[in-house]
Order: structure tokens, then C-alpha cells, then sequence
């Protein structure tokens, strides 16, 4: 199911849920109430009550969107060491040379093709990819420099390695989904209360009260989709791209 209609229902539903029961409480409201009677300090509560949830809302979308911009920067670190490695090992024979830059681009190509998919439908790295990039660290480690040209050579590629090697692990634990079951549980009911606490106010039926409650939890409810989407970084929604590995390694990637 497409995220966007993901969304439409959601806020939808929202919108019909508040609205129906704003109507049907206002059928059991006496001709003589007068609304004007709410006491104040549910108005006040209403509204502390209210700030306060926009305030962890807000906490709550900077910190997944933080985790979605840590996930994409691993991918451009990750491919921009591998890029070095293949660059460097110019240095090297040709034989060696080749062998270097043929791993780096199985690796590239496996990352692209199969563990990207693997990352977005389960939430974690591949096995065939890290034995990939030990062959290539296999390839750099390996090797014995003959020149002190190549010597100077072989501890940036090997550092290179290690780079790629820690930006692939980075890019595995945000792989998966980063908000913690206690704090959904916590936003969920937060949005309850919040939208819940409009009724307290005497809603009538007037077209512009009731839009104002429609446009209140819609917001709501999209507000919790954005946190939703952006919480899995490689899984859906605005996810983490692969572009790094695609612009530096074009004829790695069919």
C-alpha cells in the first residue's frame, strides 16, 4: 500500500472520527447551554495540554529526522571511502590494481542491487556483503608494497578500508526502525488526549467549529505519519538514497 494513501486514510479517519462524535455529542446538548459557561481552567488546561504534546511532537520529528540524515551521511562516507580505495590503488600493479577495483565494484553493485532491498524489508545488512568487503580489505591488507612509492600508498588504502568498514556498520544500525515502542505508545495516547480535550470545550455544529476540529486531528494524524515515515530511514517514506554509491560508481551499478 502506497505511503500517500497510507496517509489519506489516516487523516480521513481522523477527520470522520472527531467530526462524528462532535455531531452526536452536540445532539445530547440542551437548547438553555450556553458554551460560553467552560471554565476557565479547562481552557488552560486545554491549552498546557496541548503545547505540551506539540513540544514532543516536535522532539519526536527532529529526532527521527536526525536518525534519517545520520543514515544518509554513512552512505555518502561509506561510498566516498570505497572511492578512494579505488582511486589509490592506481599505485599499485596492474594486476593487483584491477583485482582492488573489481572487488570494490562486486561490493558496490551487491550493496545497490541486493542489500538495499534487504535493508528497506528486513531491517538488516546481508551476509554476501560483508564477506565482499573483506575481500577487498583481503586485497588492500594483502598485498606487500615494493616501492616506497607503494609504501607510502599502502596506510591511506588500508585507513580507507576501515573507513568503508565503519560507515557500513553505521549504515546497519539505522537499517531498521529507531523509535522505541514505549515512546509510539506515548504519542499515540498523547494524540487521544489531545484531540479528546477539544470536546471539553462545547464544539457546536457550526460549519466553522467543526472544520477547525476536522483541521486540528488531520493535522494531528499527519504529524504522526511524518514521524512514521521517517523512522525507518531505508524502509520508507523520504528514505536514505543511494545516490553516493551511483554517482561515484556509475559502471559498477547497472
Amino acid at each position: 500500500m502506497s505511503e500517500w494513501l497510507v496517509l489519506s486514510i489516516a487523516m480521513a479517519s481522523a477527520c470522520a472520527v472527531v467530526l462524528t462524535i462532535a455531531v452526536l455529542n452536540n445532539r445530547r446538548i440542551a437548547d438553555d447551554d450556553d458554551p460560553s459557561q467552560t471554565p476557565d481552567v479547562i481552557e488552560y488546561m486545554t491549552m498546557m495540554i496541548g503545547v505540551v504534546y506539540a513540544i514532543v511532537l516536535g522532539l519526536a520529528i527532529a529526532g527521527v529526522w536526525e536518525g534519517r540524515s545520520a543514515a544518509q551521511e554513512s552512505v555518502r562516507l561509506e561510498a566516498q571511502a570505497l572511492h578512494e580505495v579505488r582511486e589509490r590503488s592506481s599505485v599499485y600493479p596492474v594486476e593487483v590494481r584491477d583485482r582492488i577495483r573489481a572487488d570494490v565494484d562486486a561490493y558496490v553493485a551487491h550493496v545497490v542491487d541486493e542489500e538495499w532491498r534487504v535493508m528497506a524489508e528486513q531491517g538488516t545488512l546481508t551476509e554476501r556483503g560483508t564477506e565482499l568487503l573483506a575481500r577487498v580489505r583481503a586485497g588492500v591488507t594483502d598485498y606487500e608494497p615494493r616501492t616506497e612509492h607503494e609504501g607510502q600508498a599502502y596506510q591511506p588504502l588500508v585507513d580507507q578500508v576501515a573507513a568503508a568498514d565503519d560507515a557500513r556498520s553505521s549504515r546497519g544500525e539505522n537499517a531498521g526502525e529507531t523509535m522505541p515502542g514505549v515512546v509510539w505508545f506515548g504519542l499515540i495516547i498523547g494524540a487521544l488526549v489531545t484531540v479528546g480535550l477539544i470536546f471539553t470545550l462545547q464544539i457546536r455544529r457550526t460549519f466553522r467549529e467543526l472544520l477547525l476540529a476536522g483541521l486540528f486531528s488531520a493535522l494531528i494524524a499527519f504529524l504522526l505519519f511524518l514521524i512514521w515515515s521517517f523512522d525507518s530511514p531505508f524502509g520508507r517514506g523520504v528514505t536514505a538514497t543511494a545516490a553516493p554509491f551511483l554517482d561515484l560508481f556509475p559502471d559498477a551499478v547497472r
